[in-house]
């Protein structure tokens, strides 16, 4: 794989919610500047997993982009998707669905009996509990390790410096199914260094999938390693 460290010009910023109505062609647009960083690194586009991320739209929202054929779609709170996702599964059977928010000890029961993956995964007392449900539940539950790749005091995710020992208990001693790593970097610096970061982790542990990238700078992370981008207000407008 060919890594860039320059982004390509685009129209990807926030857009207003009458772009709801337009959501199988915004999602169409998406696609295709996937597909092209894809080719601008020598990359395969049907490696690359578009999380559309739905959280504060509803159901009727969403159901224009499930019937454009997208399938994943990332939440950031437990009890909004526990309250739309059931229902929308029965018509869309194959959905996956991915928390991208924090995730409390109390929500844990409820978040593996509603999500796929769990892509915040931050601290080893939210990991023991994700092991300890999902035995319960006899449900394999994928998960990323979120990185606070900005050491920033106020946001969620395990330090560079503490992730190798996270890492080894999630998968050693708990038995998780770690899929990948999950960054959001400062939202007042260059993001290009934290992309960087999240893909030399990944290929010093081992880690093949990372989760980086939204609606303003998806182009860029895929330019730099990730493997799943997260789009939201790109696809379905501000909210």
């Amino acid at each position: 794989m060919v890594l860039a460290t320059q982004s390509r010009d685009r129209s990807f910023g926030v857009v207003s919610v009458s772009a709801v109505d337009d959501v199988p062609g915004r999602l169409e647009k998406v696609r295709r500047a996937i597909a092209r960083a894809c080719v601008d690194t020598r990359r395969d586009p049907a490696e690359m997993n578009l999380v559309c991320v739905s959280k504060t739209f509803s159901a009727d929202e969403i159901l224009p982009a499930l019937r454009s054929g997208q399938r994943i779609f990332g939440e950031n709170r437990v009890q909004e998707a526990a309250a739309k996702w059931p229902a929308l599964r029965v018509d869309f059977p194959d959905i996956e669905l991915h928390l991208i928010g924090p995730l409390q000890s109390n929500k844990v029961e409820m978040a593996i009996d509603v999500f796929d993956t769990i892509q915040s995964v931050d601290r080893l007392k939210i990991a023991s509990a994700i092991a300890e449900h999902s035995r319960k539940k006899n449900k394999t539950i994928s998960c990323f390790i979120q990185v606070n790749t900005g050491a920033e005091s106020q946001k969620a995710g395990v330090s560079v410096e503490e992730l190798p020992a996270l890492l080894n208990a999630c998968r050693h001693d708990l038995g998780l199914t770690i899929e990948g790593l999950m960054c959001i970097p400062p939202v007042d610096r260059p993001v290009s260094p934290h992309f960087a970061l999240l893909y030399r982790l990944g290929r010093d542990l081992g880690v093949e999938n990372l989760s980086m990238g939204m609606s303003a700078d998806f182009e860029q992370a895929i330019q730099l390693g990730a493997t799943h981008v997260r789009v939201g207000s790109a696809i379905f407008g501000s909210r």
